[in-house]
């Protein structure tokens, strides 16, 4: 068990979209993740924690996504559907916070960073979609700025079972901690 103060930790959920969810998964399904991550969410608003959630997305022309030179571009089966950057049904609700990013990590050229300050939120608890990618670039800024990491391994997946063991294995205890969803408790 992992006992957090509610007031100064915020849950923050990765790329919970249409387009990333729909994608084939593992170890868990994009639907796994989201019905997990709607229960871990109703527990965060019970408790007066922000929920913050993160989808990625671009302009009609991508002049806002990063044009690196790469060995393997990103592009999803079948292209950039309408309701791609959508994020899945039912797991926003009113006052939730939204942030929008147009690369891997949720806290470069967004205000992430601002808004958690702004609450004195000292601790975040990360999931989502893909834990190699999104997920962890994400909690390598958040180390890299202070903020204590519990990252939930049970609302996060990625493409292949080796990529989800060896970032929650090797990398993720060096950020934070690995806890499953049923291990957080917000201290009220």
């Amino acid at each position: 068990m992992i006992s957090l103060p509610a007031r100064q930790t915020a849950l923050v959920l990765i790329d919970l979209q249409k387009g990333i969810t729909e994608l084939p998964l593992a170890p868990l399904s994009g639907e796994d993740i989201v019905e997990r991550s709607k229960t871990l969410a109703a527990r965060f608003r019970a408790a007066g924690s922000p929920v913050i959630l993160v989808n990625v997305a671009f302009a009609p022309d991508f002049a806002d996504a990063v044009h690196a030179a790469v060995d393997r571009p990103f592009s999803p089966p079948g292209g950039f559907a309408p309701d791609w950057a959508e994020l899945a049904d039912g797991l926003a609700e009113p006052n939730d916070l939204r942030v929008t990013k147009r690369q891997w990590g949720a806290f470069y050229g967004t205000d992430l960073d601002l808004q958690l300050r702004r609450r004195g939120i000292t601790t975040i608890v990360l999931g989502g979609i893909a834990t190699n990618l999104g997920v962890e670039s994400t909690a390598r800024a958040a180390h890299e700025h202070g903020y204590n990491v519990v990252l939930v391994e049970d609302i996060m997946s990625t493409f292949t079972e080796a990529m989800q063991r060896f970032a929650c294995e090797e990398i993720f205890p060096r950020l934070g901690r690995v806890v499953a969803s049923d291990a957080v408790t917000l201290d009220v």
